[in-house]
């Protein structure tokens, strides 16, 4: 048995990638459930949009709303990321790159936008604390696991060319 066929598929390291694969999509579900109907029902949402409000700021509505679009998009990608992860895309790497540096600069962006807001708080309260620790741990130990990792290499090598090349059964009559 050769060695790159020992170390290709979903073993390794890689269990630790597929639990946050499956995982991930589900915080983000559960963080939009559990954030955004309060805001909008609760009346937190006039108070900060309502100009003549104690909490008014013109830019609140900016970062609620896009706050709500990046963690939907998020949501759709990650989801995407799952697919491209189980059906072992030769991609799939990139995907996880490009998601790990989004997400990181994404929070980074968000608290110092709130913090343009709430100048008297600290730019880090600790769940953003939290959330950034997790999106570095992504960004410092697991992107260089998708360039360096020989399992890596040995898994992700399915093409999008490797599924139009097989025949179907239109083609085999």
């Amino acid at each position: 048995m050769s060695q790159e066929k020992s170390i290709e598929g979903i073993g390794g390291w890689l269990i630790l990638v597929a639990i946050g694969i499956v995982v991930t999509p589900i915080r983000i579900v559960t963080l939009i459930l559990t954030t955004y109907p309060e805001i909008f029902t609760s009346g937190i949402w006039d108070a900060i949009t309502s100009k003549g409000s104690e909490a008014y700021s013109p830019m609140w509505a900016s970062i609620i709303l896009g706050e709500l679009l990046i963690n939907s998009g998020l949501l759709v990608v990650w989801l995407y990321m799952a697919y491209k992860f189980f059906t072992k895309s030769r991609d799939f790497p990139k995907w996880y790159i490009g998601i790990a540096v989004c997400s990181l600069t994404s929070i980074v962006a968000d608290a110092y936008a709130i913090k343009l807001v709430l100048p008297n708080e600290p730019v880090f309260d600790p769940d953003t604390v939290k959330e950034l620790m997790r999106s570095s741990v992504m960004v410092f130990i697991w992107v260089p696991y998708m360039l360096l990792s020989k399992r890596v290499k040995a898994t992700f090598v399915k093409s999008n060319l490797d599924k139009e090349a097989q025949p179907t059964n239109a083609s085999v009559a």
